[in-house]
């Protein structure tokens, strides 16, 4: 613990909204705790309804230390939480970081050289997918692989540059206030809506591979659909609400789903030539999990078809799928959250 800040550099808050995260609390703020970031920091964590020991882990942490605090977030949701602790929290650079993700030692330092260097509003690099088990693994293989999740930089790396978005973020406050926060309506994809509003405002958004926090994937196949499908879901809603922001990747995985279905039914009500559209799906995951899995075990790379297969299928899905009521709400009020800032 620093006893005596650099008054020279800004002050940091770190933000973490956190529900039924026991397994991986602790650590993610220890690593903040442990940065090697000479000035001022504080973490507040938004403590949502969980049904495990997060909130008693949080607590011990306040009390072992007194950079660390909590916010009530009632809801749940995610915005919310970011929402609720941006408002208890008082430095010019905002950090976020999730009760799952686990920062690099010199995460902070670099972020905020960047954001001098830059000018940018908000920095961000990479989503570095690691597994526990062969599950996991493979999940994290698939997650960082071009066939599984396009040319998505913050997922795969690259060079440093402008960006539509980043991974987490790391945010001038005033960039935030500007903004009014999170758009409190995207359960999902509000990283993507507000980086929008940024860019739209004439902000930038900077990408740098020097940036990396440790993720953790879903533990099922359940919990990966789950996740993949609330993206589409929510991705579709963002472009829903913002014409002209989707690109053909985001398209990808519905165009994938109709082709599969659609080769399905030919070849079962047809004739056999249906069946190449989704066997060449298939073939191709396949060919794509080899690079993928290398430094794997075979149980492991046996499943990467599996987690990308799950990815894909659910993503699509979920955009096809997405209802317009969730649209319409947003559109209604065509205003994020506001933050109270006075």
């Amino acid at each position: 613990m620093n006893a005596k800040p650099d008054v020279r550099l800004p002050a940091v808050s770190v933000i973490m909204p956190v529900l039924n995260e026991e397994r991986h609390l602790r650590g993610a703020v220890q690593a903040i705790l442990a940065q090697e970031y000479a000035g001022e920091m504080e973490v507040v964590i938004a403590l949502g309804p969980s049904t495990d020991r997060t909130d008693e882990i949080a607590a011990e942490l306040v009390a072992e230390d007194p950079r660390v605090h909590t916010v009530p977030n009632p809801t749940g949701r995610t915005p919310a939480a970011l929402n609720a602790a941006i408002k208890a929290s008082r430095h010019p650079i905002v950090v976020r970081v999730d009760g799952h993700g686990m920062l690099s030692p010199d995460y902070i330092t670099t972020a905020v050289r960047l954001l001098e260097e830059t000018g940018a509003q908000n920095v961000g690099g990479i989503m570095h997918a690691e597994g526990e088990n062969d599950w996991e693994h493979a999940v994290a293989a698939a997650m960082t692989s071009r066939i599984g999740v396009g040319n998505a930089a913050f997922h795969t790396g690259g060079q440093a540059g402008p960006a539509e978005t980043v991974y987490l973020g790391v945010f001038r406050r005033e960039a935030l206030e500007q903004q009014g926060g999170y758009n409190e309506e995207f359960i999902r994809a509000q990283d993507w809506e507000l980086n929008f509003r940024i860019r739209e405002a004439g902000g930038l958004i900077w990408f740098s591979p020097e940036l990396k926090v440790s993720y953790r994937p879903r533990p099922s196949v359940r919990a990966l659909a789950k996740q993949y499908k609330d993206y589409g879901r929510w991705r579709h809603v963002v472009a829903r609400y913002h014409s002209g922001s989707i690109n053909l990747r985001y398209l990808a995985p519905p165009v994938a789903v109709c082709a599969i279905a659609a080769g399905l039914v030919v070849g079962a009500a047809l004739t056999p030539w249906g069946f190449v559209v989704p066997g060449g799906y298939l073939a191709a995951i396949v060919a794509g999990s080899v690079p993928a899995g290398k430094g794997l075990s075979a149980k492991a790379r046996l499943q990467i078809p599996v987690a990308l297969a799950t990815m894909h299928m659910s993503w699509g899905w979920g955009f096809l799928t997405s209802p317009k009521s969730l649209a319409r709400k947003v559109i209604a009020s065509r205003r994020p959250a506001v933050l109270d800032t006075v």
